[in-house]
């Protein structure tokens, strides 16, 4: 298995206040775990834009994800046009990364799959 399976076969784990958000190492390695076409957003976010030939589809998508979300606890930002889905994980708790945005980030990837 890879990592980017090992990374959506976990669970997302609610923080706490106060814990700090990932940086350095610990984050770099989340991020490179995650790849296939996701931008690290100054060590804040990671987002990506997935293209649909329609708006149907990208709806179609989009409810996917907030089902998705609902089941992990866990929600986007989710930014919705014609064609055009832009998804951005951070977590507002504390204001920065935390694991869950990488495993829901690759939790994502693998709707289309």
């Amino acid at each position: 298995m890879d990592a980017k399976c090992k990374l959506s076969s976990k669970k997302c784990v609610p923080c706490s206040k106060g814990t700090p958000p990932l940086k350095g190492q610990q984050l770099a390695d989340l991020y490179k775990r995650l790849g296939n076409g996701w931008s690290l957003i100054e060590e804040r976010c990671v987002e990506k834009e997935y293209r649909f030939p329609d708006f149907r589809q990208a709806l179609t998508f989009t409810n996917h994800v907030g089902e998705l979300a609902e089941q992990e606890g866990h929600h986007p930002d989710i930014f919705l046009a014609y064609g055009k889905v832009k998804l951005q994980f951070w977590t507002h708790k504390i204001h920065g990364l935390s694991e869950s945005d990488f495993i829901m980030a690759a939790k994502c990837d693998e709707l289309l799959s």
